[in-house]
């Protein structure tokens, strides 16, 4: 009986092409793309100054997606080992054996050069050059040196997330500006206080894993301490792109109350630690799904601004 044979896979009642094809799109993770493409749109908006050509958002779209998606199959390919011993990645297409690690690595590769010879094709060289350096950032610098090595992993590795925001950039304007530079650093400070919620709360998924997340390795007074100055620092970045931008009343709004919103859930969160021991009693994953609508708020923020400068212009 092959795999896609499976009592586990004849369960889902779809056709076995389908499941083929599902167990592949799920190596991609879908729903961090979408996250990661909140961000790219938007800062194209941004660069633009008003809407940039349709053809050139959707060319983009287009490679970030096939580009991430790359990352992400990489990703899993690598962490398959730890993947089977954690609840929350345990039915992942490698996992399970809907899709064999030979199979995957060549879908990464193909992804990899696929995007690659898009952006440069449809957008730019340089769009290209960064979209192929967050593939090596997330593939080999966070999934293959970082992440098993050290509690900082999701810091420095997180710096992939933030590329989006220079491709949109750069795929409008064939330059990186200060601006994007700024909002590079709103996405990098913002990861750790996004993900470290969600590690406290499957801390003991990456302790059985091995994995030296923060919240395994430290208490939740200081993984709270850190999640708040990283946030500080993250809403400090997101003014700074006020002046620099520089940006207009709607922006600075949503920035103030967004980001205030965004600092009381941590010092909540940090309140909390110091009282109480238990993830219960914590609610993390308060904060992270807080800081999915905080970034989208945002960077909506960031793409409705230019908007109504130039409707008013």
């Amino acid at each position: 009986m092959t795999t896609l044979d499976s009592p586990a896979a004849a369960r889902t009642g779809r056709a076995p092409w389908r499941r083929t094809v599902a167990a592949y799109v799920a190596l991609t993770k879908p729903r961090i793309i979408e996250l990661l493409l909140v961000t790219t749109v938007p800062t194209m908006f941004l660069a633009e100054r008003g809407v940039p050509s349709w053809w050139l958002v959707v060319a983009t779209l287009i490679g970030g997606t096939l580009s991430a998606g790359a990352a992400n199959t990489f990703n899993m390919v690598y962490d398959r080992d730890i993947d089977a011993h954690m609840g929350r990645t345990a039915n992942r297409p490698l996992v399970t054996g809907e899709v064999t690690p030979r199979a995957a690595l060549v879908f990464a590769v193909v992804l990899s050069v696929i995007s690659t010879v898009w952006f440069a094709w449809q957008v730019n060289l340089l769009s290209a050059a960064l979209s192929f350096t967050a593939i090596v950032l997330y593939a080999v610098g966070y999934t293959m040196i970082l992440k098993r090595r050290t509690t900082q992993n999701i810091v420095w590795g997180g710096a992939a997330g933030c590329m989006p925001v220079l491709i949109g950039w750069s795929a409008v304007t064939n330059t990186v500006g200060w601006a994007a530079v700024i909002l590079f650093l709103v996405i990098f400070f913002w990861t750790p206080p996004h993900y470290w919620p969600l590690s406290m709360r499957f801390k003991e998924d990456y302790a059985r894993a091995g994995v030296p997340m923060l919240p395994v390795v430290e208490s939740n007074v200081v993984v709270g301490k850190q999640i708040v100055a990283y946030a500080w620092a993250m809403v400090l970045a997101s003014f700074a792109l006020i002046p620099v931008a520089p940006m207009g009343w709607l922006y600075a709004a949503a920035a103030v109350l967004s980001g205030g919103l965004f600092l009381a859930e941590a010092h909540r969160l940090l309140r909390t630690a110091r009282r109480e021991a238990s993830i219960a009693a914590l609610k993390p994953m308060r904060l992270f799904h807080y800081s999915i609508t905080y970034v989208t708020v945002l960077f909506l923020a960031v793409a409705l601004d230019p908007l109504l400068y130039f409707a008013i212009g």
